[in-house]
């Protein structure tokens, strides 16, 4: 089995917290697979807080066992990789029952499938919302899956919602459960970072506009604030050959130069990460490191160390001493896509690119390196790391 995805997904020692909610989460899938209408168990928590370990050691206890009929949906392309890696090492687990959530709705419902259990990661990426484009002609991607199984249990993280056809909140996930059996089962304790929760809090506040203040130096986790990107990637480069996986991330934004649409700040000029086909994920792809990654091949995964850029659609107010949220500046268009059952106000809007830079910012186990192309922001936060020394 792949040793980074394994160290990923299956932990030896789990944690007290995360074996509790797999017992009690048993306890509810046995329940619902003896009533008479579908079921959904949701496992709810922050990015880092071990959801993904705990499905999967579901997963695993009940893809491998015959007696159960059974299918892992995920609408993340790479972590969708990761997925049908590890089920190629895992004894008596098809990769074959692991599928996009499009993908297995189409087929189960062309050829009348049902199933026992449906498991469902990152779930704020299921459609909710006909997408033609996908070739989703459903409405809600949630409700078509509780139309195929007794029971689905459910991964939510509403901090990660960046897209208006991916939009979800409470109140959507509870009217599409309806009245149908349903148990919330929260995860709120840190797992991913070795940062403290004085840190974590201190990425939240930024991202939230909040005043800013010193990154708190409380723990083993290493913050680094750096004036330009081309240093801080030096340093990435660095940490990569030491302990590996270290990646430059960046938001949305950056001006097109001579026709190249790169991420350019001073020295640095690479580009934007590209989807392939082959099955490795982009994080573990050695060419990687000379790209910049981005929501799209990051959600869902660990890097050991992130160096990130705070793309043009983040300014600063010297009036508040906040980072500011600047739509206007934000070039990735799909966010912006409109709703015909929903309109999103401009606030709404910064709290879709609020959470792609706060899901970035915690992708590093052991550090953070940060920078920002606005001249006005970087400076007060090399401001913040200088007084702190």
């Amino acid at each position: 089995m792949n040793k980074i995805l394994q160290e990923q997904f299956f932990v030896d020692d789990l944690s007290d917290d995360q074996k509790s909610v797999i017992t009690n989460i048993n306890s509810y899938i046995k329940q619902g697979l003896n009533g008479n209408t579908s079921s959904v168990a949701i496992i709810e928590g922050a990015a880092g807080t071990g959801k993904s370990v705990v499905l999967m050691e579901l997963v695993r206890q009940y893809m491998t066992d015959k007696h159960y009929r059974t299918s892992l949906v995920v609408n993340h392309p790479e972590l969708y990789k990761a997925y049908r890696d590890l089920a190629e090492s895992i004894p008596n687990m098809k990769a074959s029952e692991i599928r996009r959530p499009t993908s297995l709705i189409n087929y189960a419902q062309k050829n009348h499938k049902q199933y026992d259990i449906i498991f469902v990661d990152e779930a704020h990426l299921l459609y909710s919302k006909s997408e033609p484009y996908a070739h989703y002609r459903g409405q809600n991607q949630l409700a078509d899956l509780m139309n195929l199984a007794k029971v689905v249990v459910v991964v939510y993280d509403f901090d990660q919602v960046f897209q208006s056809k991916m939009y979800w909140d409470q109140d959507l996930l509870y009217k599409t459960i309806g009245n149908h059996p349903h148990k919330l089962f929260s995860m709120n304790f840190q797992y991913r970072m070795v940062a403290s929760d004085e840190q974590v809090a201190w990425m939240d506040d930024l991202t939230a506009e909040k005043p800013m203040k010193p990154f708190p130096e409380n723990s083993d986790f290493e913050f680094k604030m750096f004036d330009t990107a081309g240093d801080l990637f030096e340093n990435i480069k660095k940490r990569n050959k030491e302990v590996g996986m270290s990646r430059v991330v960046a938001t949305s934004g950056f001006p097109r130069i001579d026709g190249r649409h790169n991420v350019e700040m001073d020295s640095f000029s690479l580009p934007w990460d590209e989807w392939d086909p082959q099955r490795t994920h982009w994080a573990k792809r050695e060419g990687s490191i000379t790209q910049v990654g981005t929501i799209y091949t990051l959600q869902g995964f660990d890097l050991n160390y992130v160096g990130m850029i705070i793309g043009p659609s983040f300014g600063y107010d010297p009036a508040t001493d906040t980072m500011t949220i600047i739509p206007e500046k934000y070039s990735h268009k799909e966010i912006f896509k409109k709703r015909k059952d929903m309109q999103f106000t401009r606030d709404e809007y910064k709290a879709f690119i609020a959470n792609v830079l706060n899901v970035l910012m915690k992708r590093g186990k052991y550090g953070l390196y940060l920078t920002a192309y606005d001249d006005a922001l970087r400076q007060r936060l090399l401001e913040l790391a200088a007084d702190h020394k």
